[in-house]
């Protein structure tokens, strides 16, 4: 009796795997995963990804602002919109790269868009930088260096998580030693 349950049981699950798999929603997943669309909700502030969250991914999070600075950041995101157009390009010479079919043209292409990205990243910048108070840009300055200080840290734990991996390769150690917590 428990044979055939479990035989049931392993036979539904491998239906209900074929049917995800088949499935119009499987597919557009499929899609996602490969590159095509993939972390599209982080990039259009649907998401708290890179660029999304609190304030409009400038690097604010954790500062006060004011009401008229929240107003101001807002205006300062409308008038700054990624082109559509352009995203479309971009995506469009990325996958003709990954495929192996990228032109000259096409390489040019990138580089004039990432030198016109950049340009209007320094302008927004300094959009933002006008907005904010003296002591606004001290706790940012601050906050980068605390970032940097942690991620020191976690950069000298991991080479020496390496130096103890090597180590205890060469003795012909397999056991992996306690990690610290982190």
């Amino acid at each position: 009796m428990a044979v055939a349950v479990a035989a049931t049981a392993f036979s539904v699950a491998g239906i209900a795997q074929e049917k995800v798999e088949r499935s119009p929603e499987a597919g557009q997943k499929k899609e996602r995963m490969r590159g095509e669309g993939f972390g599209k909700g982080m990039r259009d502030g649907h998401g708290k990804g890179m660029r999304g969250g609190k304030h409009g991914g400038f690097g604010l999070r954790g500062i006060e602002l004011t009401e008229a600075q929240k107003e101001q950041l807002k205006a300062i995101r409308e008038a700054n919109k990624p082109d559509p157009a352009i995203r479309e390009e971009m995506k469009t010479i990325m996958m003709a790269r990954r495929d192996g079919t990228i032109t000259e043209e096409q390489k040019a292409r990138v580089q004039t868009l990432r030198a016109q990205q950049m340009e209007k990243a320094q302008a927004v910048r300094a959009q933002v930088d006008a907005i904010l108070t003296p002591e606004q840009k001290q706790q940012i300055e601050t906050r980068k260096q605390e970032m940097r200080q942690k991620m020191e840290e976690r950069r000298q734990q991991w080479q020496q998580r390496r130096e103890e991996f090597k180590q205890r390769k060469e003795a012909g150690e397999t056991k992996p030693a306690e990690k610290p917590a982190i």
